[in-house]
């Protein structure tokens, strides 16, 4: 499994939003600037989470984005899997896989389905707010 530049990216928004979030919109531009990102590139990763309705936005003076749950509602998992569409280790488990005609047969299947649950239990049991504020109850998880 390899995270891509867009996922990564797309948690580091979601942190930022999180450790800076006011109740008011957050322009893109700061955000931008914080992470060191550009915002072209950014507004492609924000345009997926907001279809996703992770994030709400608003355009104009006073606009930006900002997160529509409270960062302890959001897992990493749900904001990889946005971006990254499956975290599955290898292809015949990916969710838009067709079944493989070697399933019945192959040896191999019942390790990457343990494997692919790993992956996803470690995911889904790390918050947004476990990573934006591990000082405040979060930060069960090992890094």
């Amino acid at each position: 499994m390899l995270v891509s530049t867009k996922g990564r990216y797309a948690l580091r928004v979601m942190i930022d939003l999180a450790e800076n979030s006011t109740g008011g919109f957050i322009p893109l531009k700061d955000i931008a600037g914080r992470q060191d990102i550009s915002e072209k590139y950014l507004e492609n990763i924000i345009s997926m989470l907001t279809k996703a309705g992770m994030l709400e936005g608003l355009r104009g003076k006073g606009g930006g984005y900002k997160l529509t749950q409270t960062p302890e509602h959001y897992t990493v998992g749900s904001i990889l899997k946005v971006t990254e569409g499956s975290l599955a280790p290898v292809s015949c488990l990916a969710e838009d896989s067709n079944s493989c005609k070697n399933a019945s047969d192959c040896k191999t299947l019942p390790m990457w389905q343990r494997l692919d649950k790993m992956i996803d239990g470690f995911f889904e049991g790390i918050t947004l707010a476990d990573i934006a504020f591990p000082n405040h109850g979060g930060g069960d998880y090992v890094i």
